[in-house]
């Protein structure tokens, strides 16, 4: 993986300055900016003769590439549409569309012309944050199971050349947005990794490890004997199959005064999720590797929140746990007893997600959090109602769902909410058991929500089912969502 540096400079330097590709925004019915015509100038004049041929235009998100002369080996141009139109949205198309052609391209480094973005509202400040962090994601490059590993982006200096703010401030936008893409790509890295690599005792040692790392971040592991011992009967259940033990990750970022209460985060951690006796169709098993990405997204938000700094508690924790069939798995119709001494009846053990994230939802009780956010990879049916656009979103209270709302649109990381209630929760009664895990067959996604909300009672919680956007496919792999969604709604709060 290609480790991204950026830099600020002034908007003069982008004609003079030695670089393999300077990119210059180009929007409809405008003339090239000042800096953007001496770039124009300096490299024989053939972004200007591309747009007089219509080889170049401003239509959204559209790349092209020119051979240049001197200091500038080539000029890419991005169209930028409207510039009405350019919001969230369409800064997002336009980062996205670079970092891509320039992370595929065989650079090494660029300038981006800045000065045509211009700073209303801080919009330049919000554009280099995403380009940072667009431009991060775009260098990532899976390698870690690869024998022989195939070359991956070369590219590794961004540098934006800007006026309307000083070059430190587009340093610093840059430096935000890359930092929250490196932490997403330590999601997508941990969720690409196979479920034999990827177990509860390695995210255990992950932990750790960022642990040691930041000085305000401190990690505990709880194992099965600890678990057991606070009656984490339903998380436990999940393992009973499997030769991996099962972990309870707990890690204390202490940015904030001593007595504020915690912004809490708990995880989904599946490392592998054959069904249980519930078997799986063997036809795309080897996606439930993926089945850790609620568990991920702690990891990364963890790290990136420790490397902004952010002034703010924040505990995350990741109940990690493989589901296998054995003699000693949980069978459909057993009963077991959760930390909150809630007693449940599994119909599926396939429905397993639901029942290490109760356990874990119950541990946090002792931090007396702000708020608790839960991320999973919960449930099938959030893609039927949403695709692999927005995330899920459930919650007991109105604020928290409008702020983690709030912070999915700034982001570009989109959740949506979705309903919890009685006329749902019902479908978990039980003849045999507090409740059952499962309802009876429709708003799959609802009800696995609402028995979630039965364990989060005594606090402000909310749920993020990222069944449809932690990951694309198998060959597409980990998206690193909803880490920059989270990572917005902790700086919000701590701001």
């Amino acid at each position: 993986m290609s480790k991204l540096t950026v830099h600020g400079a002034k908007a003069a330097s982008a004609a003079t300055a030695k670089s393999d590709i300077v990119v210059v925004p180009l929007f409809k019915n405008e003339d090239l900016s000042t800096s953007a015509s001496e770039v124009n100038a300096a490299a024989g004049d053939v972004l200007q003769r591309a747009i007089t041929l219509g080889d170049a235009d401003a239509k959204l998100g559209k790349i092209t590439t020119m051979v240049g002369s001197g200091n500038i080996a080539r000029i890419m141009s991005v169209g930028c549409g409207d510039r009405s139109s350019f919001n969230l949205e369409a800064q997002l198309s336009v980062t996205g569309a670079v970092s891509r052609a320039l992370a595929s391209s065989k650079a090494k480094n660029a300038i981006v012309v800045g000065d045509p973005i211009a700073d209303d509202k801080g919009a330049l400040s919000q554009f280099l944050e995403f380009l940072g962090r667009d431009m991060a994601m775009a260098c990532y490059h899976y390698t870690a199971t690869l024998g022989t590993p195939k070359p991956g982006p070369t590219f590794s200096k961004l540098t934006v050349a800007v006026d309307g703010i000083s070059a430190a401030k587009a340093k610093q936008s840059l430096s935000v947005g890359a930092t929250i893409g490196n932490g997403a790509n330590l999601t997508r890295e941990l969720v690409n990794l196979p479920g034999n690599v990827c177990t509860p005792s390695y995210l255990a040692k992950e932990g750790r490890a960022l642990g040691r790392k930041y000085d305000k971040l401190s990690v505990s592991v709880l194992d099965e004997k600890k678990m057991a011992s606070m009656g984490m009967g339903s998380l436990l259940s999940v393992g009973n199959g499997s030769d991996e033990p099962s972990k309870l990750i707990v890690m204390k970022y202490e940015g904030g005064p001593a007595k504020q209460a915690p912004y809490c985060l708990v995880g989904k951690g599946i490392t592998f999720d054959t069904g249980g006796i519930s078997l799986k169709p063997a036809k795309g098993m080897e996606s439930m590797k993926f089945d850790m990405g609620g568990a991920g997204s702690v990891f990364g938000v963890m790290q990136t929140v420790a490397e902004l700094g952010l002034k703010i508690n924040v505990v995350g924790v990741v109940a990690a746990a493989e589901n296998m069939p054995s003699g000693c798995a949980t069978k459909p119709g057993d009963v077991v007893t959760s930390m909150s001494g809630k007693t449940i009846e599994i119909l599926n053990t396939d429905a397993e997600g639901r029942l290490v994230l109760c356990d874990a939802l119950t541990y946090v009780e002792r931090f007396k959090p702000e708020e608790v956010v839960d991320i999973a990879t919960l449930t099938g049916a959030i893609i039927v109602s949403l695709g692999h656009e927005a995330s899920g979103l459930f919650a007991n209270d109105d604020g928290l769902a409008e702020s983690l709302t709030a912070a999915g649109l700034a982001s570009g990381d989109e959740a949506w909410r979705l309903p919890i209630n009685k006329r749902y929760d019902r479908q978990l009664n039980s003849k045999y058991a507090d409740m059952q895990n499962i309802g009876t067959g429709t708003a799959g996604s609802i009800t696995a929500a609402c028995f979630l909300a039965r364990f989060a009672e005594k606090y402000k919680w909310a749920h993020l089912d990222v069944a449809g956007t932690a990951f694309q496919s198998m060959q597409k792999g980990a998206t690193g969502r909803p880490v920059p969604l989270l990572v917005e709604y902790l700086r919000q709060k701590a701001s």
